[in-house]
Formats: structure tokens, sequence, C-alpha cells
């Protein structure tokens, strides 16, 4: 069954779609103009994906599904928190080494310093709410008390559910209202500082802190299962690092694990609980990648050349690849471009 805010009030939001793709590269694109930059693993070809949004004031509201399962590590956020609600299905969420898992119906705020990781299962449906740090400082400037600095994950107690609920059914309802005077403004601005009041209240009741020192310090050994939380995503970051650092290069599988610290069989391990790939087709995604951004960027790059500067000797296999990764082939990409 799902929760109120999606039974009952999401009309208004319904009516600002940004678009509705069965496209892999167009949802990805779409995306990462609208909420942050990120990597997008898809797991399986169901690919129906829809993004919904509204500007409020301060807040953005969307609603994002993607259709098939989704592996997203975004980039750090850049000022701003997402408060992100599962309205279908069931998501996980680990930022900074600490992970939550969100079923329906259940809400986490998202404020990664470092590293963030989201899978969201198949058909998977999410109510985000983008809310400017600053907007924070604001309540903190006139006297609400919060935490210095918002968690990097927080899940909200169940018992806030209904309390959160209906700030968020009254913003919704905002979206419906017509244009607004400068006094109907005022009004406005105080339901998004009711939400963000009541995010902080709960932040300063029920959070405990952590220490990112400590995290980090728990970092690796050969065994996959002995590396937690912030070790697993240094180890990634190391190879994440390692392989745009050598793009055109020749790598084997021994160079990929060396350059993450640990084994090939943890580096097999991690890889699959991480992107749902192997640490090869990783690394081809990442290769196939920026072939596709060179091939947006510079509308005149001959494709054969590109395909051999990024590591691919192969043409067919490489425009198999290709085309299973973005739904398209390379000369399909530039002529976009031209």
């Amino acid at each position: 069954m799902l929760n109120t805010v999606h039974a009952l009030s999401l009309e208004p939001l319904y009516r600002r779609r940004v678009f509705h793709s069965t496209r892999k590269v167009d949802c990805h694109a779409q995306v990462a103009n609208e909420l942050a930059e990120h990597d997008l693993f898809w797991k399986g070809d169901d690919v129906d994906t829809v993004l919904f949004k509204a500007a409020i004031q301060q807040l953005q509201i969307f609603m994002l599904k993607y259709g098939a399962e989704v592996i997203v590590r975004p980039r750090p956020f850049n000022g701003f928190a997402l408060v992100h609600m599962t309205l279908s299905g069931s998501a996980e969420i680990e930022s900074d080494g600490r992970k939550v898992c969100i079923p329906q119906g259940q809400t986490a705020l998202i404020a990664p310093k470092r590293n963030l990781r989201l899978w969201w299962q198949a058909g998977s449906e999410q109510l985000i709410l983008k809310v400017p740090l600053a907007l924070f400082e604001e309540l903190r400037a006139i006297g609400q008390y919060g935490p210095v600095e918002v968690p990097s994950v927080f899940l909200l107690p169940e018992q806030a559910a209904p309390y959160w609920d209906l700030l968020i059914q009254s913003l919704l309802r905002v979206l419906a209202l017509p244009a607004q005077g400068a006094e109907q403004g005022q009004w406005v601005q105080h339901f998004e500082r009711s939400a963000a009041q009541f995010l902080l209240s709960q932040l300063t009741s029920t959070v405990e802190p952590v220490h990112a020192s400590t995290a980090g310090q728990r970092a690796a050994s050969e065994s996959a299962d002995s590396l937690v939380g912030a070790g697993k995503l240094q180890r990634l970051d190391m190879l994440e690092r390692y392989i745009r650092s050598r793009l055109c290069a020749p790598l084997a599988l021994a160079d990929l694990a060396g350059a993450a610290g640990v084994s090939v069989r943890a580096l097999n391990a991690l890889c699959h609980q991480q992107y749902g790939v192997a640490p090869m087709d990783l690394l081809r995604n990442i290769r196939l990648d920026a072939v596709r951004e060179r091939l947006l960027t510079h509308p005149g790059a001959n494709i054969t050349d590109t395909a051999f500067e990024f590591g691919f000797g192969h043409l067919g296999r490489f425009s198999a690849y290709y085309r299973e990764r973005f739904g398209e082939l390379p000369k399909q990409t530039r002529s976009v471009t031209r």
C-alpha cells in the first residue's frame, strides 16, 4: 500500500513532467542536469524512466522512477541536501560509509561529503526534496536549534513519518495555487521553513555524531568482507582514479587489483557489490563513457581514432559494446552534435 503522499497529493507534481524515456543515455543526461552529476549503472534493460519536477521558492520537489534496477554514484553535493521518500519498491543508500535501507513509506536525508552510492529496486519510485544548505543556515541564524553540519545520511524515525507527510502534502498543494503575490509568497516561505525546521529538529533529537576519521581507519585488508563502509568506498575511489588516469593504457585485472590495494578476488566482489559488474566491465564502461563524451563535445572527432585512443582495439566489439551501453551506435551520437 502506498503512503498517503503518493495516494493523495502528487497530482500537482504530475502536471510538471520533465521527461519520459526508454533510452538509457537520455535518462542519464536528463537526471544529471536536474539533480547532480553521477555515474549510472543499469542492471537490466527494462528502462522506463520518468522525472517530474516543481520549484517552490528555495525548495525543489522531484518524482523519479528509472524502471530498471539501478546503481547510482553521484558526485558529492554542492550546497544542498536531498530528502528521499520511497513511494514504491525499496532503495538503499550508502553515504560516507554509513548504509541505510529505505523501504516503501520511509524517508532519508542525504548530504554526502565524500562518497555516495544509491541502489534502487526495479520499479522503485522516489519523491525527492532538494533543500539548499543555506536554508538550514538561515534558520540557525534566527535561533533554530540543529547540528552545525548536516549528517551524511539520516533515516527519519518512523514515528516522525506522519508529521513529515503532512508537511510534504502542504508543499505539494502549494503547487496547485494560482500565481503568488507578495503576501502569498510569505505563506509559501513559511511552509518551506516549516519543512526545514522539522528536519533540523529531528536531527537535533536523534542524530549521533559520526567521525569520518575513525571510519577511514577501518579500511581494508585482502578480503572484501573485511572492508567496511568507508574502507570499501576508499578502495573503489582509488580504482576509479587509476582507471581515469590511464584511459588509453592497456590494463589487466591484476593492475586494477593492485591500484585498489586488494586481491583480484576481493576486487571482483567489491565491483559486483558496488557497480553490479566485474572489474574489467567497469573499466570498459568508463572508457565507453569517455568515448561518448569526446564524440559529444568534438563533433569532428574520428570514431575509429577515438576508439583506439581509449583502448578499444576491435572496432566491431567496440560498436557492440557502445550500442549495448547507450542504445545507439557511435555514428548516431556524432550525428546529433552536428
